[in-house]
């Protein structure tokens, strides 16, 4: 069992929030998940459409999954799920859209998982993004070998 651990960072910008979503494309293996929370704006539809596109290898077309709830995407070595819950309104709609399938099998991103009650996985990387100044404040928790990938 990995060991847990937090850090903080400040992205001063989208782009610095793209590298982000870029450099832990490549740490992602089948069976994790994301959680992206914040506020609406804050930044994780931006991080997660730079993940997918360095995921993919190619500047895919990725839109926000706000009305489908769900988006998935063939990337090589991985299937990658992205799941905006915002809309749900009881954690057992989850079972309806197969996310604790995808949680075993693929990479998950999933905005609002709030919205996940009793369903949240147990070792899943939670990032927090809050507005500070111009840029964005992330703390993230979750397993030690994903979190110190932020760092690099």
């Amino acid at each position: 069992m990995s060991e847990l651990c937090r850090l903080s960072l400040f992205l001063p910008d989208e782009e610095a929030t793209a590298a982000l979503g870029r450099r832990l494309a490549g740490r992602l293996k089948p069976g994790d998940t994301v959680l992206l929370d914040g506020p609406i704006g804050s930044g994780k539809t931006h991080l997660a459409r730079a993940l997918i596109r360095a995921r993919l290898g190619r500047d895919e077309d990725v839109p926000s999954p706000t009305f489908t709830l769900v988006q998935s995407y063939e990337a090589p070595g991985a299937e990658i799920w992205h799941a905006d819950l915002y809309r749900l309104t009881h954690p057992d709609e989850v079972l309806e859209l197969g996310l604790e399938d995808a949680f075993a099998r693929a990479i998950c991103l999933v905005e609002w998982p709030d919205r996940l009650g009793r369903h949240l996985p147990e070792r899943a990387l939670r990032l927090s993004f809050a507005a500070e100044g111009e840029g964005r404040r992330l703390e993230a928790s979750g397993p030690a070998g994903l979190v110190a990938g932020l760092a690099a």
